[in-house]
């Protein structure tokens, strides 16, 4: 029976794992991590996954000690697979297997390369992603490409809309992927690490809207970072203000005055720096959720600043 390792988390780990053992995979351990307290944990569990099939679990702190990979070496397993493992894993990790490690990432390799690439291609407004199946080397997703499939990302999906549809991708191709890992016959290609970039992790901070952006760019910030993520964000009248979910306006309605929020008594018009606008049709106001007819009542009728970066204020 084929055997493997696997470093997993996030529900692309669970429905990965899935596969794995719909395909008759011996998995001898499930490596992944701890729950962080200060994090909103809306995703599957990989570990309740593992337990409920009796698979051993480990969650290192560092699984690139000496001693760990000892431990993983000592069950000499044909396979490493890694699906949405937070962590890098060292050369002398990977090559604890027989055949190979591989790792599933949420892009189109070797576009995005790097930390949360579905929210990074919403924000540069992409109309496609998807899940790749790659060879582990020592440079963070830049092995040969076993298979990939893509998915469209549509005007206004948001970055949980779009994680949806790679987790299915992901499990399509790995489904695709195994018979000819598991026989050998599996056939991969090289990347061109020219035709991509490699994109850093965001903080929440990295939320806050800059309204002499334009309005596309503003749209896709939003949509990118909405629930469950920490959100778009911005002030009004001093209030908090994340904005959670956002509408173009046609481009025929034009403005000159970038930076303002006009409210009338059902919508709730942001004036963005391209003199573009873009409704806001729902937002949690110091975490209250709003719709666009609760938002106007709230704020009342009028016309107000928006945001540090235009009127000054902290």
């Amino acid at each position: 029976m084929t055997s493997a390792v696997v470093f997993a988390y996030h529900t692309v780990g669970v429905a990965c794992i899935s596969v794995l053992l719909r395909h008759g995979i011996d998995i001898k351990l499930v490596v992944t991590h701890h729950d962080n307290p200060a994090e909103t944990i809306w995703f599957d569990s990989v570990a309740k996954l593992a337990v409920a099939n009796s698979i051993p679990v480990a969650m290192p702190d560092d699984p690139n000690t000496p001693e760990f990979i000892a431990q993983v070496a000592a069950l000499k397993s044909d396979f490493l697979f890694s699906f949405y493992y937070r962590m890098m894993l060292k050369p002398e990790l990977l090559a604890t297997v027989a055949r190979g490690a591989y790792n599933m990432h949420g892009s189109l390799l070797p576009k995005y390369r790097g930390r949360v690439p579905i929210n990074w291609a919403i924000i540069n407004g992409e109309i496609e992603t998807g899940a790749t199946l790659h060879e582990m080397v020592e440079k963070p997703d830049a092995g040969r490409i076993v298979d990939q499939q893509s998915v469209p990302i549509h005007p206004d999906d948001n970055a949980l809309d779009v994680f949806r549809k790679v987790t299915i991708a992901a499990e399509a191709t790995l489904h695709r992927a195994l018979p000819a890992l598991i026989d050998g016959s599996i056939q991969m290609r090289s990347q061109d690490l020219a035709k991509g970039s490699y994109f850093g992790g965001r903080r929440p901070e990295d939320g806050v809207i800059d309204w002499r952006d334009s309005a596309s760019n503003i749209h896709n910030l939003i949509r990118a970072v909405a629930p469950p993520y920490p959100g778009a964000t911005t002030m009004v009248l001093g209030q908090a203000l994340t904005v959670t979910r956002s509408k173009l306006v046609p481009p025929h309605f034009q403005h000159q005055n970038p930076g303002m929020l006009n409210v009338s008594t059902e919508r709730v018009i942001a004036l963005c720096g391209d003199g573009r606008m873009l409704r806001i049709v729902e937002a949690e106001v110091d975490g209250q959720p709003c719709n666009e007819v609760m938002l106007a009542a709230r704020l009342g009728v009028g016309i107000y600043p928006l945001g540090a970066e235009i009127n000054g204020k902290a």
